[in-house]
């Protein structure tokens, strides 16, 4: 009857290793698709953060790229704990999956957050950042941004292409007849802003407040569920690696 049990928990024991060893090859994957996703959202999305009041969707970014990398050397780790079969490291593991658990939640929540506080922020800065700032010295960051916003989206001021009446560029006479930026014109060409008819410039309803509000809340939206949908798939490996340790501590006595 000992035999028997002893072979039956060694059987178990078997089981649990090879299900969490290749939980961990999905989760490495997992780790390599969240640190891309922070990466893409720095690197290719990340032209209009300048414009952007708040820091809170260049830190759900971070979080993402640094919560990616620590869950691909977690895979490893776990893998390691795994066929060695050590206690000391399946602790570790549990721990870092925990911390990681917890990175990318709070990802996801701060995702989900400015969420529902973008449409506010916008309206409260974009106006004041595009008319203060465009074209200032110490400003080129936000220059850039706006000719971007505006060619992208075909989209000419914050509500309307009338917002830029108000801007210290246009009005210091540096503007050189301008009563737009060229940015909003539909063919840019040197000088194309010094008229606003509409058959020259976008004149798009909502301005470009709602163009990047649409655009900054589907990125918001990828972040927040990669974010809580791994963190839920960690659920499963904690699960994994509690079983196991445990049946190890059997099986040490």
């Amino acid at each position: 009857m000992g035999e028997f049990n002893e072979k039956k928990t060694t059987c178990g024991t078997v089981c649990l290793k090879y299900l969490l060893f290749t939980y961990n090859c999905c989760f490495w994957l997992a780790g390599l698709a969240v640190m891309a996703v922070g990466i893409w959202t720095l690197a290719l999305k990340s032209d209009y953060i300048s414009l952007l009041a708040s820091g809170t969707y260049l830190a759900t970014a971070y979080i993402l790229v640094v919560a990616g990398t620590v869950v691909m050397v977690t895979g490893v780790l776990g893998c390691c704990a795994t066929f060695k079969e050590r206690r000391n490291l399946l602790r570790l593991y549990f721990i870092l999956l925990l911390i990681i658990f917890l990175l990318e939640i709070i990802a996801g929540i701060l995702a989900y957050a400015y969420y529902q506080q973008l449409n506010t922020e916008l309206k409260e800065n974009l106006r004041d950042t595009m008319t203060k700032r465009y074209h200032q010295p110490g400003h080129e960051a936000v220059t850039s941004a706006v000719d971007q916003l505006q060619q992208e989206f075909h989209c000419c001021g914050s509500n309307n292409s009338q917002d830029w009446r108000d801007s210290e560029w246009i009005r210091s006479g540096e503007a050189g007849g301008r009563v737009v930026p060229d940015s909003c014109c539909k063919t840019v060409v040197a000088g194309c802003g010094q008229r606003d008819h509409a058959s020259n410039i976008y004149k798009v309803e909502g301005g470009c407040i709602t163009k990047l509000e649409t655009f900054i809340q589907e990125h918001l939206r990828v972040i927040g569920a990669v974010g809580i949908g791994i963190a839920c798939v960690q659920v499963f490996g904690m699960i994994f690696t509690c079983c196991l340790y445990r049946s190890l501590k059997l099986e040490h006595y």
